[in-house]
């Protein structure tokens, strides 16, 4: 059975808002609905999205302003536009920012739905064709996943095979949740409950090799899983 992907929805119509959360689940989607473009973002900044769907007139944060923001922090997820103006200028702004499609109010939900469809699949196609980036810069620290060395300005750390790919799967989702089930399966290549306490004893001991970096610190989210929380 295929997975489910996570949309963000962030819609300041409520009743719009709900009618979309509830024909995107009826699509086997796991949907998050915003108001305002301030609590999106910091839904975004914890949560892991396959696809955003911004409406460009919100309150506290516009949708290009969203946009912007969600392509620093993510240069890869697709996300779109909904509008209810149908201006050239706001067309060509969304795509500048990066947006994979704009689709302007009343708009048709069938038609909405294999625009997603299409643009999902065609991210998971450049997933497959660019592979995922083996050096990574952890505010003071150097990572270098495929030689297991984490450096700390001239000095290198050799890591165990093990906590090599928790700090990669932590460093693909900076800032981000990353969930334990998740990543326990992709590390282990099952889901198991003494695994995860394995997978645990691992963070403990990145934490204590990040430690000289005070910009760094690794989140616990309380049943749900850890965060790779960097300030730069």
């Amino acid at each position: 059975m295929q997975t489910s992907k996570n949309i963000l929805v962030v819609e300041d119509d409520l009743n719009l808002g709900f009618l979309l959360m509830d024909y995107l689940e009826s699509e086997n989607f796991r949907v998050k609905l915003c108001r305002d473009g301030l609590t999106a973002w910091q839904h975004f900044q914890r949560d892991h999205f396959d696809i955003c769907l911004l409406d460009v007139m919100l309150p506290e944060m516009d949708g290009f302003d969203l946009a912007r923001k969600i392509r620093r922090e993510n240069a890869s997820i697709p996300f779109l536009f909904l509008t209810a103006r149908a201006l050239k200028e706001d067309k060509l702004r969304g795509f500048a920012l990066g947006g994979e499609d704009y689709i302007t109010k009343p708009f048709d939900e069938e038609e909405l739905l294999c625009r997603i469809k299409v643009i999902l699949r065609r991210a998971e196609q450049k997933a497959i064709i660019a592979p995922p980036p083996t050096q990574f810069t952890i505010g003071d620290y150097c990572f270098d996943y495929n030689r297991q060395e984490l450096k700390y300005h001239d000095q290198v750390l050799r890591i165990t095979e093990k906590e090599n790919e928790v700090l990669r799967l932590l460093c693909l989702h900076k800032n981000r949740i990353l969930r334990r089930e998740e990543a326990v399966e992709k590390i282990y290549g099952k889901k198991d409950y003494f695994l995860g306490r394995s997978f645990d004893v691992f963070i403990s001991r990145l934490r204590k090799l990040l430690k000289k970096d005070p910009n760094i610190c690794i989140e616990n989210v309380f049943k749900v899983g850890f965060i790779l929380n960097v300030q730069e």
